[in-house]
């Protein structure tokens, strides 16, 4: 492999590594800063503020990651048909991705929903005993979602270095060389 792709790889990484970061310090952060504020009626109007402060920088880092991507996965497309594994750590990650996109999108689907609301409550994702019914339960499929993301983040992270090391010399080798070699076997 004699072609290099270092700037289709720094958008992938660094922005998976903006999309995870982000999400853990926000659901960490952002959230538990607000929850510090005295006044329980301006907790959640703190949190939503924080977060869609991030949003724009997400949406950058996401759009990165997924230009990056698509990237890396055409300058690899032989690699991804001919060496064994490749393609289902690939779909693997696709998955992933998409599911991460998924949550993402709505959980910032609930954030606006939230944007203005002066209810009281624990957190920016903790409702409170005086909370209205349908707030809490909005705070709660938040809360799900913002710990989800970096969840599924990380999981992308994880297939990444797979991918990594699948491209070693004696894994691509190898990888080439048994996936004939499962299908001649296949076929007698």
């Amino acid at each position: 492999m004699t072609e290099r792709n270092t700037l289709v790889r720094s958008m992938h990484d660094l922005g998976l590594s903006a999309w995870f970061g982000g999400s853990l310090a926000g659901a960490v952060a952002v959230n538990g800063g607000a929850a510090d504020l005295p006044d329980p009626t301006q907790r959640l109007g703190a949190a939503t503020a924080g977060w869609a402060r991030w949003a724009p920088v997400n949406a950058v880092a996401i759009g990165a990651h997924l230009l990056g991507g698509a990237a890396i996965l055409r300058a690899n497309r032989g690699r991804v048909a001919g060496q064994r594994g490749v393609a289902a750590q690939t779909v693997a990650k696709l998955v992933l991705t998409g599911a991460a996109l998924a949550v993402t999108a709505y959980s910032g689907v609930l954030g606006k929903k939230l944007t203005g609301v002066s209810a009281p409550v624990e957190g920016g994702t903790t409702p409170a005993e005086a909370t209205p019914p349908d707030i809490a339960h909005m705070q709660r499929q938040l809360a799900a979602c913002q710990w989800l993301i970096p969840a599924l983040t990380g999981g992308i992270s994880v297939l990444t270095a797979l991918a990594g090391e699948q491209q070693r010399p004696g894994q691509q080798l190898v990888g080439i060389i048994a996936k004939p070699a499962r299908w001649l076997r296949a076929v007698t």
